[in-house]
């Protein structure tokens, strides 16, 4: 099925305002959505919503803008292209049946989430006898593995990872051929290069020079740190659920593993960054300016951070106590969030991640091109 169009006025309303922009460009060294702007003479849906995953939202060119409302012009750029980007993620979400669940997306992350939670307080009554569930586990016995099969658990959770996989990949390839790419461009390794730079040091949250103007006009680099608790947090996670299956499948080293082992380290140093990081942009979105607020994704951010902040906190909680009667509880919550975490991921805040990368090496793709008229840069 192809990607369904994003609303006609939205898309008139984008064109009218890239085309002052393009006029203007007076915020050309913000960042790199103005120089992508400037390539262009026209603006088709397809450029719209490239542009739009290219904004990090920060705000500098709102403030900055000399048509800005109460002007006539009513030009709010940032805010523009947030409403594409949110759009966006519906259009190009795979399996298209499921591009509903980015709608009231805050609630249906809930509802998936609590439902995740009872799925496996059911599986662990199922899998062992109920009294374990409530009962204190020594390492030796396995801890949580002695209220849950350790096979269960990797293939749930493996089966989940591979259509979860297969959904963002197929989402991101749908946004880079409707961007007007050709699949092996994405891989040119000197542009993949710079766009993994670009994103590990988020250089495009330094607004124009001395940080966001975000929450507010004041330039801040706090959503910059927070983000990078958030992304090394989530990365450092993400090392240890890899590392923990060649301790036990390569190695034959059965968890729990102790504290000063190299998965139980990364999860411990990944969660601390995923409590900091999240309340972190928790805190500064409740001071957003409104102006600039998408009323539409609001309820979808929040319940990521809030996912993430809960994975973290009961990962962290289920460290310390798994020797203890409430690991099965503990257990049993930790994993129904994680679940929750793994199912939304397609359809939720976190496919900005993807798309944003997506839009970052076509950045530096096109850099090497001719502009119209001109040389490469």
């Amino acid at each position: 099925m192809p990607p369904s169009a994003i609303p006609a006025a939205l898309v008139e309303e984008g064109q009218r305002m890239a085309s002052i922009c393009n006029a203007c460009r007076y915020c050309e060294g913000f960042c790199a959505v103005f120089p992508a702007l400037e390539r262009r003479l026209s603006f088709a849906e397809g450029d719209l919503t490239y542009l739009a995953n290219l904004c990090h939202n920060c705000g500098s060119c709102y403030y900055a803008c000399q048509y800005a409302p109460p002007h006539e012009f009513q030009l709010n750029f940032p805010k523009m292209l947030a409403e594409v980007r949110g759009e966006s993620y519906k259009k190009y979400a795979w399996p298209a049946t499921l591009s509903g669940l980015f709608q009231r997306n805050g609630r249906v992350v809930s509802l998936i989430t609590a439902a995740s939670l009872v799925a496996f307080v059911l599986a662990m009554l199922f899998f062992s006898d109920p009294s374990a569930l409530f009962s204190a586990h020594s390492d030796s016995q396995g801890s949580f593995y002695a209220v849950f099969p350790h096979r269960a658990m990797a293939w749930i959770f493996g089966v989940i990872f591979l259509m979860v996989t297969a959904a963002l990949i197929m989402g991101s390839v749908r946004f880079w051929r409707d961007i007007g790419e050709e699949p092996a461009t994405f891989l040119s390794p000197g542009p993949f290069a710079k766009s993994v730079d670009d994103a590990a040091r988020l250089i495009y949250l330094g607004g124009g020079g001395d940080g966001c103007t975000y929450p507010d006009d004041k330039p801040s680099y706090a959503r910059r740190r927070f983000h990078h608790l958030t992304f090394y947090g989530f990365m450092s996670c993400f090392a240890a659920t890899g590392v923990a299956p060649v301790y036990h499948y390569v190695l034959g080293w059965s968890a729990p593993y102790p504290f000063w082992s190299l998965p139980v380290m990364l999860g411990t140093l990944g969660s601390i960054g995923l409590l900091i990081g999240p309340a972190g942009l928790l805190w500064l979105k409740e001071r957003r300016d409104s102006a600039l607020t998408a009323d539409s994704q609001t309820g979808m951010d929040v319940a990521f951070l809030v996912l993430l902040f809960i994975v973290s906190l009961t990962g962290l909680l289920l460290l310390v106590l798994r020797e203890t009667a409430a690991m099965g509880t503990l257990l049993a919550i930790h994993l129904g969030v994680v679940m929750g975490l793994f199912i939304t991921m397609p359809y939720g805040k976190f496919v900005h991640a993807v798309y944003r990368f997506a839009a970052l090496v076509r950045f530096h793709v096109e850099r090497r091109r001719p502009s119209p008229g001109l040389s490469a840069e």
